[in-house]
């Protein structure tokens, strides 16, 4: 199903879910990955326990103000993305690092899914050099694992200026669930994700 067609039905007067969850611990820290279609890696984050916010949005780009509509025209560098806020105290970077994992399909490297394109590429976007180590060692782990067959080809990517998509973009799979899951569905990667990991998702 054509996410663009989706868009035009949910319509951009939807109001604006709130990006907060809970308060944020004295200490926190951010991680951001690309998966392909935001909307779609943004439950699983969402409910695990320590993370404290989740924003979807482009990152990988040099043009300011990004917009879905520039993004999505394939004419820039920028990826749909996730910026996840979390209490190290209670999640790890490396856990974050097995949720992503379960969510996207690290075999694909023009897209993800039936989301085809620049935009929709897996990118780990690293802020520091020890996350660069740890998420190194993470896809090590998954190639070693044998989970696939086929090379995992996840880029790790230095981090740059996360932008936030724009209201009607954020926490979509609340927003319209019905036609988030029928997103999902039609996509393969529910289908996918139960496959390759089963209860572990």
């Amino acid at each position: 199903m054509n996410r663009i067609l989706l868009l035009a039905f949910s319509g951009v007067a939807l109001a604006a879910a709130s990006y907060g969850q809970t308060p944020a611990p004295a200490t926190t820290r951010t991680a951001v990955f690309a998966g392909g279609c935001f909307w779609c890696i943004q439950p699983a984050f969402d409910k695990a326990p320590g993370v404290v916010k989740t924003i979807v949005g482009y990152s990988g780009g040099t043009e300011p103000n990004p917009t879905y509509k520039l993004v999505t025209s394939e004419k820039t560098n920028y990826r749909e993305s996730i910026e996840i806020i979390y209490d190290p105290a209670k999640i790890s970077y490396e856990q974050l690092l097995d949720i992503y994992w379960r969510q996207i399909d690290p075999t694909q490297a023009d897209g993800q899914f039936t989301d085809i394109g620049p935009s929709y590429r897996a990118a780990i976007f690293y802020g520091n050099a020890d996350e660069e180590k740890i998420a190194e060692a993470s896809k090590e782990k998954l190639t070693r694992s044998g989970k696939f067959k086929r090379p995992i080809v996840t880029e790790i990517l230095p981090a740059m200026k996360f932008w936030p998509a724009e209201d009607y973009h954020q926490k979509y799979y609340q927003q319209n669930p019905e036609r988030f899951e029928a997103f999902e569905e039609g996509s393969g990667r529910t289908s996918f994700k139960k496959d390759k990991w089963g209860g572990e998702q």
